[in-house]
């Protein structure tokens, strides 16, 4: 296993796209997190607004880069056709798998604390100006909210490295993953039934994996916290399983 971690560690750090994935998927999260915090406005002591999950707003729009990161991290290779080099070198295939996929939380996971945190701690004063809202990182739900957030770029960067195994297709495979992620949000508007909408929220990986960032009115979420990354990460290791079983099962 060492052997092939320090193989793909190679192949990782020899490749500039994914350090400036990374940095892009970084500093559009902070980005949008300044700017939805500070587009708030809140003359009044509760004006509904919750400012952990306005400053972390980023995230939505991040991750889009944390899924090309994820899907690229094994369908570069199918593009390229080094995937059979690999292959060829290192016949266990499932242990390919899982070196890829540790390395590529190792590299999510500090650019998704450096993200995150960042965008805390620059919308921390733009919500204070607003008006009366306070961001502590000092207090529980928002650090809950913070390292749940990083777990949730990991997690998606699971289910998008699951589907490109799968799929092999860079392309296609971001899309498919976008489609997941959006999508299911998109249908929860449309559908009126109340009860129709809340379990649609309830299972989608977004929608359900997003709830960790709820700091107020934690109650009327139709998820909690918790229990929503836990629908994200069974959404991640179908997407792992599956990717899995169809590398073992065809050719490179």
């Amino acid at each position: 296993m060492n052997a092939v971690l320090h193989a793909e560690w190679t192949k990782l750090r020899t490749t500039s796209t994914t350090a400036w994935l990374l940095a892009a998927m970084v500093v559009l999260t902070v980005a949008v997190g300044l700017l939805a915090s500070s587009a708030v406005r809140c003359p009044v002591g509760d004006c509904g607004v919750d400012p952990a999950r306005t400053g972390l707003t980023g995230v939505y729009l991040g991750q889009a880069v944390v899924v090309a990161v994820g899907v690229l991290a094994i369908g570069g290779e199918y593009g390229t056709g080094m995937i059979r080099t690999t292959f060829t070198a290192m016949p266990h295939r499932l242990i390919v798998l899982g070196a890829k996929a540790m390395l590529l939380v190792g590299l999510v996971v500090p650019a998704g604390v450096v993200a995150v945190f960042g965008s805390l701690l620059v919308g921390r004063p733009m919500l204070a100006a607003s008006g009366h809202l306070v961001l502590s990182l000092g207090d529980g739900a928002v650090l809950r909210a913070a390292v749940g957030s990083v777990l949730y770029l990991a997690l998606i960067a699971l289910l998008a490295f699951g589907i490109g195994a799968a799929v092999r297709d860079s392309v296609v495979a971001i899309g498919l993953v976008l489609g997941l992620l959006y999508l299911f949000p998109v249908i929860s508007g449309v559908v009126t039934d109340p009860v129709w909408q809340r379990h649609l929220q309830q299972i989608g990986p977004m929608s359900a994996g997003l709830a960790v960032q709820a700091t107020t009115s934690v109650g009327s979420e139709p998820i909690g916290p918790w229990a929503g990354l836990g629908v994200l990460a069974l959404w991640a290791a179908g997407a792992m399983l599956l990717g899995g079983f169809v590398v073992r099962l065809r050719d490179a």
